[in-house]
């Protein structure tokens, strides 16, 4: 099943079927990068036979405006990957969001707002709270697994 490559209008956002094995694993070493890599650092990193094979694959994610060229080597110009958030070069899980905040509330419900006998509605509380930090830790696991 072919695709067509992405064009300035935004459409054809479909990367799918062209991000897969070898190029997919360029991807996802290049996109957990600080700094601009060169194609002899991506060979290397990545066992791969020799620098035009990483040459190639780079090549296919700049020409899916994945990857572009800076600094005398190359970083990831758009992240692709659902639920990922990208601080400068840094991809984080949406769902460190929601384990932040579900963290932050257990601790201030466990610290602060303790009342002197735990009724039923405070169990409940809490029971919610450790519920929802659980979905929200398990969702982050799968998606820094996923890259």
């Amino acid at each position: 099943m072919a695709t067509k490559p992405p064009n300035d209008a935004g459409e054809g956002d479909d990367y799918e079927p062209s991000l897969k094995g070898t190029t997919y694993r360029v991807y996802r070493f290049m996109l957990k990068q600080r700094n601009p890599v060169g194609i002899s650092e991506v060979q290397k990193s990545l066992g791969l036979s020799s620098p035009s094979v990483s040459q190639y694959h780079i090549r296919k994610l700049i020409r899916l405006h994945l990857v572009r060229e800076e600094g005398g080597g190359y970083v990831v110009d758009k992240v692709v990957f659902e639920n990922v958030i990208r601080v400068r070069r840094t991809a984080i899980p949406t769902q460190t969001a929601y384990v932040a905040f579900f963290g932050v509330t257990l601790i201030i419900m466990l610290v602060f707002l303790r009342p002197s006998v735990i009724d039923s509605l405070y169990f409940f509380a809490l029971a919610v709270n450790c519920t929802a930090l659980g979905i929200s830790s398990y969702e982050m696991m799968k998606t820094f697994r996923r890259f």
